[in-house]
């Protein structure tokens, strides 16, 4: 699909009218917070829909049925991670959102209290809570957050058997893998992107 808008997106991911208006609210917040703080890429407000609603959208395929826990790393404004929050809407799913940035965490609190989503929002590095073995997830994402060998070090604390990492990359994912021991202990797919033909998205389990 080339032309991505609220309609598209009610249609392609089959979301209902109670979260649509929520996807509004946030949104709005997007575009009045764009202007005091960076949270998205300027050349992407035009097609907000697009670029970042249906981008995190796409990953519900890949995710599992039984998810309890989520950590989207590296959340800035919530892409996707406040995205699939959202979409789920489900208390009985702990969705941690870690970001360093005082302002776009300041962004996700507000986010989160105006669309009236539960999330768990960690103003820290990841280096940092690294430290602390006990959160684990089902589901990890990052979205043009780091290289991949950067990525799997950032992941592997929150990582148990069954985790399924959901890594957005760009036009060079496989001079990345090409450059990384990742498969030596993990199971790797690649599925291209629906939004951006030139992205990939990584889809990596433990063996």
């Amino acid at each position: 699909m080339n032309t991505w808008n609220r309609n598209a997106v009610e249609t392609r991911f089959n979301v209902s009218r109670e979260t649509l208006d929520k996807f509004d609210i946030y949104v709005n917040l997007l575009q009045k917070w764009q202007s005091k703080v960076n949270l998205i890429g300027p050349s992407t407000i035009e097609d907000i829909w697009g670029r970042h609603i249906a981008d995190s959208l796409q990953l519900l395929k890949f995710m599992p049925a039984d998810m309890k826990s989520y950590i989207d790393l590296g959340s800035g404004a919530g892409i996707p991670g406040f995205v699939l929050a959202i979409y789920y809407n489900d208390p009985a799913i702990n969705f941690h959102l870690i970001e360093s940035n005082h302002k776009k965490c300041a962004f996700l609190q507000t986010a989160s209290a105006h669309c009236s989503i539960e999330t768990i929002i960690h103003e820290d590095r990841i280096e940092n809570l690294c430290i602390d073995n006990s959160l684990k997830a089902d589901v990890i994402t990052a979205r043009a957050l780091a290289p991949l060998s950067k990525l799997i070090e950032f992941c592997s604390p929150f990582m148990w058997k069954k985790t399924v990492l959901l890594l957005q990359k760009g036009k060079d994912v496989k001079r990345e893998l090409t450059n990384s021991s990742i498969y030596l202990n993990m199971d790797v797919d690649i599925e291209p992107s629906e939004v951006d033909a030139d992205s990939s998205i990584l889809i990596i389990r433990s063996k």
